[in-house]
């Protein structure tokens, strides 16, 4: 592909011992012989000098060039490796500028790895799920999807979709022929073999979801009942500020752990109460969003004060994404008092002070997130690709249906095809280009 030549650097802000700028389009070769003053052989990796268009050194280091086609974009790339400080990578690449590249786009670098079929969507996505993982299990499952593991279960669904539907298409091509094709069992259970394909697909990319987005939870409840406590407990290290005094938390303090392989957000929120506290009330309504905002929320209750629970007294609280806690049981002679006027709502009792009932909680939680700490088959997976996989799924439940009920072969083509072209768009088969802006602008960029 005729495009521009572009350049980025491809290591984080700040200093470091090396920084690494990348340079990939038709003129990259040129653009990096110009800057080193030397032939650059592909895959050789060369010691220069840096130069700007007037002779004088500007940094020195390894200069590495890989000719297109086989490089990461598919492109001739050339990669400058020298001395890590901001200033001399900033003058570097305001350098490769006038010499004819382009600052590269968010994930451009990724992007044309895509259009030039050197990596397909989700293995692309995989790039910056990789950069982003918060824990080992999920950068586990993120590498699993950048060698191909997701793009290759998609693809075998797509085998099978094809595979159906040409064997419908030629049913109803030729309608002349005294055997009933489409009344074979053999498409009943062709259908049904895809069916179960594609609902455990789902379930692994649900796990893969899981792993990529980790969960949301929130601590709430009432003023020193705990909550900084509990997540200091969580977290394993003092993240929160604990005192005796009643309202300390005043805004929201988070933290992210890794929860045997579960990525769990955790945000501690200000105690609920009626204050007349200006500053106090700004945390409050914070926590009432954040509330709103969680995938599942914590209330906190001190056990030492009150043995029950009415949720009805906490309407910011939605039950269908809550467990109930009770803390400070270390104070009390017995738990058997304890107990929620809803028995549907779940109540564990811990003592975020001595870490009683802590493990029980974060078994909970994880049980609440769906996460299978075990599974060394997950892949990292995006809400695009469940959405995708459901609604191949459905259209091909709406096939068989059509077969079933009407012997419409036609119907159950088309179904088949829209489920094709779901599938498609997690590889990016088939795709808009609004689709692909929105994902490669969310990259690095010198990705």
């Amino acid at each position: 592909m005729t495009q521009d030549t572009i350049v980025a650097i491809a290591t984080p802000p700040g200093k470091g011992g090396v920084g690494v700028i990348r340079i990939s389009g038709e003129h990259a070769k040129r653009i990096g012989e110009q800057i080193a003053a030397k032939p650059l052989t592909a895959r050789q990796a060369v010691y220069a000098h840096f130069k700007n268009q007037d002779g004088e050194v500007i940094d020195s280091g390894l200069v590495l060039y890989f000719a297109g086609p086989k490089s990461f974009t598919g492109e001739d790339v050339v990669e400058l490796q020298g001395h890590g400080g901001p200033v001399i990578q900033d003058v570097l690449l305001k350098t490769l500028i006038s010499l004819g590249a382009r600052q590269a786009r968010a994930g451009e670098f990724s992007e044309r790895a895509f259009l030039n079929d050197k990596i397909d969507l989700a293995q692309a996505e995989a790039i910056a799920d990789l950069i982003d993982s918060s824990t080992e299990q999920a950068a586990k499952g993120a590498m699993r999807s950048l060698q191909g593991e997701f793009s290759h279960k998609v693809n075998e669904l797509l085998a099978q979709l094809i595979y159906l539907r040409m064997y419908v298409e030629a049913a109803i091509d030729f309608p002349e022929e005294e055997i009933d094709f489409l009344a074979d069992e053999k498409v009943r259970n062709s259908i049904e073999s895809l069916q179960q394909s594609l609902a455990d697909t789902i379930k692994q990319a649900g796990q893969g979801a899981i792993l990529r987005n980790g969960l949301r939870l929130v601590i709430a409840g009432k003023p020193n009942a705990g909550k900084s406590s509990l997540l200091n407990a969580l977290a394993g290290q003092d993240t929160a500020i604990v005192t005796d005094i009643a309202g300390t938390t005043r805004d929201i303090v988070s933290e992210t752990i890794d929860l045997d392989g579960l990525p769990v957000h955790i945000i501690d929120t200000a105690g609920l109460r009626d204050s007349h506290d200006v500053v106090e009330k700004i945390g409050i309504e914070r926590a009432r969003k954040a509330i709103v905002d969680a995938d599942h929320i914590l209330l906190l209750l001190d056990a030492s004060e009150s043995s029950e629970v009415n949720v009805s007294d906490y309407p910011e609280v939605d039950p269908a994404k809550l467990t109930v806690v009770f803390n400070k049981v270390d104070l009390l002679e017995s738990t058997n008092a304890l107990k929620n006027e809803e028995e549907s709502i779940q109540g564990i009792a811990i003592s975020a002070k001595t870490g009683h009932g802590i493990d029980a909680l974060k078994q909970a939680i994880k049980d609440v997130a769906g996460f299978a700490q075990e599974n060394e088959t997950v892949f990292t997976a995006r809400r695009r690709h469940i959405s995708a996989l459901t609604e191949a799924r459905d259209a091909v439940a709406r096939g068989l249906d059509q077969l079933k009920t009407h012997n419409a072969g036609e119907l159950l083509a088309d179904e088949l095809l829209q489920a094709q072209n779901a599938l498609n768009q997690i590889t990016g088969e088939f795709s808009s280009d609004d689709l692909l802006g929105e994902i490669f602008s969310g990259f690095c960029i010198g990705k």
